[in-house]
């Protein structure tokens, strides 16, 4: 069993415990321009740090899963992992047909918008599809989300089609990099077709699944303080909190590419990713339009519920306990120079380095607390706070115009960094950024603006030499 290989790292583990020099805190705002590289390296998510580097380094669960947690973690490993048929309610539309099969390895499958130009076959796209009025309201007869994929007999919302133009750029040194920027194409309307003029649509790929158990974790007041001193008028940066009311409970939204949700939306996807009705969301997502109409006349039921809610919570437990990669390449010069300058180019002021977790761990779904989780030292490089990523690059650059909680269009809550480094060997690709439009972190630096305007500006300034230890060092976490 995995869980027994993993204990081949234990040794491992306790050695880099005892040769880990501690992580310095975060200097004051006031010292930003005189700020000095911590010394050694901490483990990336303490007690749940793992030792990998293979196709299975985001899919390991952390040493304290023992007992009981083990089995419950195995049930979430395959409710999360096993392809749901439509005679267990997958449907009738949907975008993917389990979680693995866009969360592959719990980390990112490969893009359909670029293996396939848009909406993918074999009934799963990677990717969710985000479609609003421009004044922001729903239609009635899509919602939110357009479901570019449908059971045997169902006709899906909408597929969806990408054309991307390509531009190129050079560094004050000669090199040069290109950004392709996507235009987005809705076609196959199953019902009235929307006109362009009045759609906006927004295309997310998956995010990697690292680090959910302690950003579930977090102590929020540390987010909330960080967002108090997140001003620095010097480089326009100037984080908030996106603050979230779901299941009658305000707080700080830390899950999602907005920050937009409290929890790992878990129950939200088996509902609206999959169509499977569960406690929270027991109406089919279609509920209302004609694919409820087309899959009744089938002999389809759709008067129970699909997944229980302890089903839904062994899969939340599943995704907060699995382990971090710990940083690799830490004595590798290029590296090492890769993280001066990832300082002198001040993008630890929004990838914070270190972050703490509340003393009693986080509570999943359905009430059951995982203490282990808490009073860690993590380093997720993240404030997981919302900043503005610009609007003219390229003409509209990173606003999508979704709005998402108190998050505008073109604030985007700090993406994470810890694992990125592994991200091609667990899922063989180098697409980044909320709808994949870069494709390596090269164009995801260069795809910066507003708030991320002045790091873009001190890294494309830097040497060749500087940049290849930058992205080095971003690969080394």
């Amino acid at each position: 069993m995995r869980s027994n290989r993993k204990q081949l790292y234990l040794f491992a583990w306790a050695l880099s415990m005892a040769l880990v020099l501690p992580a310095c805190e975060e200097d004051d705002k006031m010292d930003i321009d005189t700020i000095e590289v911590p010394d050694g390296y901490a483990l990336s998510a303490g007690t749940s740090t793992v030792f990998l580097r293979s196709s299975i380094a985001y899919d390991t669960e952390a040493d304290w899963v023992t007992g009981t947690y083990a089995s419950r973690f195995t049930n979430g490993d395959g409710l999360y992992d096993d392809v749901k048929t439509q005679a267990e309610g997958l449907g009738p539309v949907y975008a993917g047909y389990s979680c693995g099969s866009c969360h592959r390895n719990a980390g990112r499958t490969r893009p359909t918008l670029w293996s396939e130009g848009g909406s993918g076959s074999y009934g799963f796209s990677s990717m969710l599809i985000y479609i609003t009025r421009k004044n922001g309201a729903m239609f009635r007869d899509y919602g939110r989300v357009l479901h570019d994929q449908a059971i045997y007999g169902v006709e899906p919302e909408g597929k969806l089609r990408v054309d991307y133009e390509y531009q190129t750029f050079a560094f004050p040194d000669g090199e040069t990099y290109e950004l392709c920027k996507p235009t987005y194409t809705i076609t196959e309307w199953y019902k009235d077709s929307i006109a362009p003029e009045d759609l906006f649509c927004t295309v997310r790929v998956p995010l990697r699944h690292v680090g959910m158990g302690q950003m579930m974790a977090i102590d929020t007041k540390e987010i909330e303080r960080l967002a108090a001193q997140s001003n620095y008028p010097e480089y326009g940066i100037s984080g908030r909190v996106n603050y979230i009311t779901e299941k009658g409970v305000t707080g700080v939204g830390l899950s999602g590419n907005k920050a937009q949700h409290l929890d790992l939306t878990v129950e939200l996807g088996f509902s609206s990713d999959m169509g499977l009705t569960n406690s929270r969301y027991p109406e089919e997502i279609c509920e209302g339009q004609a694919q409820v109409s087309q899959g009744s006349m089938m002999g389809l039921a759709y008067d129970q519920l699909d997944v229980s809610t302890e089903d839904m919570e062994d899969v939340d437990l599943y995704m907060q306990s699995l382990g971090v990669p710990a940083r690799r390449n830490v004595n590798d010069p290029q590296v090492q120079l890769g993280e001066r300058k990832f300082y002198e180019a001040k993008c630890h002021l929004c990838h914070v380095t270190t972050l703490h977790t509340k003393p009693g761990g986080s509570v999943l779904l359905n009430g059951t607390r995982l203490p282990w989780l808490g009073g860690q030292t993590i380093h997720p490089y993240s404030d997981f706070l919302l900043h503005d990523m610009g609007s003219e690059i390229m003409g509209v650059g990173l606003n999508d115009n979704y709005v998402s909680g108190m998050a505008r269009g073109n604030e985007w809550r700090t993406t994470p960094l810890w694992g990125i480094g592994l991200q091609e060997t667990v899922n063989g690709h180098t697409y980044f950024l909320h709808d994949g439009r870069a494709r390596n972190l090269v164009e995801a630096i260069m795809w910066h603006g507003g708030e991320g305007e002045a790091s873009k500006n001190l890294f494309k300034n830097m040497t060749k030499e500087e940049r290849d230890a930058l992205i080095a060092f971003i690969n080394s976490l």
